[in-house]
């Protein structure tokens, strides 16, 4: 399915701005481990789960579907993604989608990810809000956020093209790990810091994304059918990949990017 422009640029500004909504709920001492402290560029700090309904939290779950291992699959209604593992299970993580669910659903791919990304806000976003200049700087994109701990892309991102463009669409972390499980920004997928690592480390470039309607009908893979959140699983330490060789995700955008567009796929308008 194509993207219009409305589309694209409700996802532009989607990955900026979201309300400080809380889901007040305890944390099983199974998952906690999961959400420590991450010695990382920027050190990551442990999360407070007591904001987060568990339901959401990282599970490796069962998960029947006919797309291939190394698949993504967003269910924005439900406010989950799925990582396929191919053998019937999925690694589970809660999601935060736009206010409106999510703005278009179809299939893309990963072109490209980066870790501690830049943030590049629309031209639209800065007249909006000109106080959002004091943390802008000359990139190598022109004018934008470093990436770090302040940077509402989070620790990683993921970058979703369509028909080999930039569908200005990222899975990405979050400065706001509240606000997972929740309508809470206008359109991309952001998760919680040590989640997206996480996937970050188990998803390759040129992999396939599926987004799902957010109709009660899932025509491409099978999950629960309640609207509720499904029951927290017992989850294992043991469930972490190996760690992953770095990847540079400029060279692997610039190998895929067409004549003409921004080899650094980033959030602005091309």
């Amino acid at each position: 399915m194509l993207l219009h422009r409305r589309e694209l640029l409700a996802g532009l500004i989607a990955c900026a701005t979201a309300p400080a909504a809380a889901i007040a709920a305890p944390a099983t001492g199974d998952t906690r481990g999961l959400y420590g402290p991450v010695a990382d560029k920027f050190p990551i700090g442990a999360v407070n789960l007591s904001r987060i309904n568990p339901a959401f939290l990282r599970a490796q779950v069962p998960y029947a579907s006919r797309e291939p291992a190394g698949t993504i699959v967003v269910d924005p209604r439900r406010h989950y993604l799925y990582f396929i593992n191919g053998d019937g299970t999925a690694m589970r993580y809660g999601v935060g989608v736009g206010r409106q669910g999510f703005a278009w659903k179809g299939t893309a791919t990963i072109n490209s990810k980066q870790e501690w990304p830049d943030w590049y806000p629309p031209k639209e976003m800065l007249e909006r809000q000109p106080e959002l200049m004091k943390s802008m700087k000359e990139l190598r994109s022109g004018i934008g956020m470093p990436g770090g701990l302040r940077n509402p892309l989070g620790a990683r991102a993921m970058y979703l093209w369509q028909n080999n463009k930039d569908t200005l669409f990222r899975i990405h972390g979050t400065t706001e790990p509240w606000t997972i499980g929740t309508n809470a920004s206008s359109g991309c997928i952001r998760m919680i810091n040590q989640d997206a690592i996480d996937l970050y480390n188990r998803v390759t470039p040129g992999a396939r994304v599926v987004v799902l309607g957010s109709g009660a009908a899932n025509e491409i893979a099978i999950g629960p059918s309640s609207g509720t959140p499904a029951p927290q699983p017992q989850v294992s330490q043991a469930s972490a990949p190996p760690p992953a060789a770095r990847v540079q995700p400029a060279a692997a955008a610039a190998s895929r990017a067409p004549l003409g567009l921004n080899p650094y796929p980033m959030d602005r308008t091309w």
